[in-house]
């Protein structure tokens, strides 16, 4: 895949972005559009159906697979801000109905084209241009985009061409944030003491800018980073390559 060719769109945008962090989604549409793409964003479009699923809720999980497989199949690409939505359609919905003879084929074809907005401009060959930044980050890997989806080194390489951004390591880098969807409310405390011991090796990494590139798990982490008192601050790493890094971070009054 490179940057010319033309690819009509569809941003799933994701609930948590949608409800929490709009910014999210207008930088999203900024570097796909930048990448060449012509993006729509489907109105029709409602949760992924992970949080069903992660429930136990086949059922509906299954309801939410058929609607937005519908809703997506006439696109050249779907593009997520998210590895775990990107994940539940790529990973799970074939899963969900591959004893369904009506909708088997069409969810692994919708799964074949999706794709996590950091992993489709890496692989467009897409950089950002003029973006700059003079900060030190450091990277969590989500724990779907990375075991799901593969998605390791491609942020790495997008964030490099940021002008005078440091990135630097984060000990326990691939270990989870803590929140795993319902994980968090399922078993507080063990969340809880792992977000602790994510923070406490974000603080120890001396970087000022926490990235990743799922919402749940950055709203996690920079809860808990401010309940610490650090002063790092959390961002999409979307944001930052759209040059959009500079309005108040994830947590901050808005």
């Amino acid at each position: 895949m490179s940057q010319d060719t033309p690819s009509r769109v569809a941003l799933f945008v994701t609930c948590l972005v949608d409800a929490m962090r709009p910014r999210v989604g207008f930088a999203a549409l900024r570097a796909l559009a930048d990448a060449g793409c012509a993006v729509v964003v489907p109105a029709a479009q409602t949760c992924c159906g992970q949080p069903a699923l992660n429930s136990g809720d086949r059922a509906t999980a299954t309801d939410f697979a058929r609607r937005n497989v519908a809703m997506l199949e006439g696109y050249d690409a779907i593009v997520v801000p998210s590895g775990s939505c990107a994940g539940t359609i790529r990973c799970h919905y074939p899963e969900l109905l591959a004893d369904d003879p009506e909708w088997a084929a069409r969810a692994e074809a919708v799964a074949g084209k999706t794709w996590e907005i950091l992993a489709y401009l890496d692989a467009r060959g897409w950089r950002p241009q003029g973006v700059t930044l003079p900060a030190t980050a450091t990277y969590h890997d989500s724990c779907s985009g990375l075991r799901e989806l593969g998605i390791k080194a491609q942020p790495r390489r997008l964030l490099g061409a940021v002008d005078g951004l440091d990135l630097v390591p984060l000990a326990g880098e691939e270990t989870c944030c803590g929140f795993g969807g319902t994980f968090c409310v399922k078993y507080p405390a063990i969340s809880n003491a792992i977000a602790d011991e994510k923070a406490a090796a974000v603080e120890a990494s001396g970087a000022g800018l926490l990235l990743a590139g799922d919402l749940g798990c950055l709203m996690n982490m920079a809860g808990k980073l401010h309940r610490r008192g650090a002063e790092v601050r959390a961002f999409h790493t979307i944001e930052v390559l759209a040059g959009m890094a500079d309005g108040p971070a994830i947590g901050e009054d808005q």
